[in-house]
């Protein structure tokens, strides 16, 4: 895991994933709701697979603050694009990241106790999530997209997809050691003409 701030730079107040916990006042057992829409800020996933930059992503988090920090829960939600591997065709799946996550406040025994990239830490009382969302995709997603379980793949004679050809569609193909024999009764059959 990645802590969320490199060194103390202070995350920017107005990106889309980072959350303000002054109003919880690091009163342990005080909670408020966060329920938002924001866009991403970059493509965020796998290489086959993510959420591309600008789409909605809906937050649905509870920030509860405890005696070392912020603990974070809920879930971040979109709908993350892609190539299915078998048609090669577009694709569209709804990913869901559970989000389970204490950001530990500066000089508490949690912070001051591990190190620096096994947690991550509020800076200023505001929490960067986007490498929370990152490390989540990374699980959810799926290495290898599939538009459907049973996505029967491209034909391998005309790489054509399989799921939209004729139902009829196939192709005449000869064991390359037969090859010879056809020919001889090819021209046997036009010397017959």
């Amino acid at each position: 895991m990645m802590s969320s701030q490199h060194g103390s730079a202070l995350p920017n107040r107005n990106a889309p994933f980072v959350l303000d916990a002054r109003a919880l006042n690091r009163a342990p057992g005080s909670m408020r709701e966060e329920h938002r829409v924001v866009s991403a800020p970059s493509r965020m996933g796998l290489d086959m697979i993510a959420i591309d930059k600008g789409r909605d992503v809906t937050l649905d988090l509870r920030l509860e603050s405890v005696s070392e920090g912020i603990l974070v829960t809920g879930t971040v939600s979109s709908i993350a694009s892609g190539d299915c591997v078998r048609c090669l065709e577009p694709m569209d799946l709804d990913v869901e990241v559970p989000i389970t996550e204490l950001f530990a406040y500066p000089h508490s025994v949690t912070s001051a106790t591990t190190e620096e990239e096994e947690i991550y830490r509020l800076i200023d009382d505001l929490i960067d999530l986007e490498p929370v969302v990152i490390n989540g995709l990374g699980l959810e997603l799926p290495l290898q997209p599939l538009c459907s379980e049973d996505c029967p793949g491209l034909c391998t004679d005309c790489g054509v997809p399989i799921a939209s050809a004729e139902p009829d569609h196939g192709h005449d193909t000869i064991d390359p050691r037969w090859s010879g024999l056809l020919d001889k009764m090819g021209s046997a059959d036009s010397s017959k003409n």
